[in-house]
């Protein structure tokens, strides 16, 4: 039986938090042997804010290494760079012409980044859904992982989807949100009600995959709590909740486990511990992507084979489309 497909991307800007390894990478590492999965590294979406050409290059390549040094096999999905697949942006162009103003104009991701950018509010920022649902429609995929906050960025897809197929005849499938079990969401050490963030301007709100273990146990010790010293899971701690959910993360235990095992314990010891639990963890994915990264040919076959793979299927998709619309394509 042919296995479902899944895609999913994350952009090259700003370094990885231990967030995105808990409710992302993770995740595409356990779902490569049980779906066909697109994994791509989502640079045409990153240039609609500016970038540094140079650092751009660098940050899409460190983070193929992270990828691989987190566990993605080469041979069990297909890892790629966005750029290096033309139709990405040529689907963009088709279904522009069924995406109307209103609705991309009232997108949050387009509100968001007007008014973190309001010096550069581009075309591009308000068409990024509209590559998104690209992306994801042509491999017709049926699920893209997402957070159970995230919901929304599938609508775009689902919607253009839907009315693609309703006006040209059946072609895309539709895809669904693949809401990952088991992903808590994990917030700021500063600022605990809110998602941790790779773009948080207080650097010692996030905690990096790329920090070293002396500034992932600094950034815990300065990680805010409350006056009252009992270490539990509650709605009323929303700073000790984080710390214990990101230790039950990293170290694959339940909250009622680690509440027993901190019980009568201070929060010094809980942000050691959960410090110490994470730099364990992340150090030996350091040590990998550096040694990937010292294998410019080895990256760089991966990075080929994963676009070869992902071509077949977006040519495929594109083809249709066009034949759809009435392109001419010669013989």
């Amino acid at each position: 039986m042919d296995k479902k497909i899944v895609y999913s991307a994350v952009q090259p800007s700003g370094n990885l938090t231990i967030g995105n390894y808990l409710g992302a990478i993770r995740n595409w590492v356990k779902m490569q042997s049980e779906y066909e999965c697109f994994y791509a590294i989502a640079n045409m979406h990153a240039i609609t804010v500016k970038q540094e050409p140079a650092e751009l290059r660098r940050r899409t390549l460190e983070l193929a290494a992270l990828y691989l040094a987190c566990g993605l096999d080469p041979e069990n999905c297909a890892l790629y760079v966005q750029s290096q697949i033309p139709q990405h942006a040529e689907l963009t162009w088709t279904l522009n012409t069924i995406a109307y103003v209103g609705e991309l104009s009232r997108m949050t991701q387009f509100k968001d980044k007007s008014q973190k950018h309001a010096e550069n509010i581009n075309m591009g920022l308000m068409d990024y859904p509209v590559l998104m649902a690209a992306d994801i429609l042509l491999y017709q995929a049926q699920y893209v992982p997402v957070g159970a906050d995230q919901k929304q960025h599938v609508e775009i897809a689902r919607d253009l989807a839907i009315r693609f197929n309703n006006r040209f005849g059946e072609t895309f499938t539709v895809p669904e949100p693949l809401i990952l079990k088991g992903g808590a969401k994990i917030c700021s050490l500063q600022e605990p009600t809110k998602k941790m963030s790779k773009s948080d301007e207080n650097p010692n709100a996030s905690v990096y995959l790329t920090d070293g273990k002396d500034d992932v146990l600094r950034k815990f010790r300065r990680a805010v709590t409350d006056s009252d010293n009992e270490i539990r899971v509650s709605d009323e701690k929303p700073g000790v909740s984080n710390l214990i959910n990101i230790y039950c993360a990293f170290r694959g235990c339940t909250t009622e486990e680690a509440e027993r095992e901190f019980a009568g314990k201070g929060y010094g010891d809980l942000k050691l511990a959960v410090g110490e639990t994470v730099a364990d963890v992340i150090s030996p994915i350091q040590q990998e992507q550096k040694k990937i990264l010292a294998d410019k040919t080895y990256l760089a076959e991966v990075l080929k084979a994963g676009a070869e793979k992902a071509y077949k299927a977006a040519r495929r998709t594109l083809s249709k489309v066009y034949r759809k619309v009435g392109f001419y394509q010669g013989e």
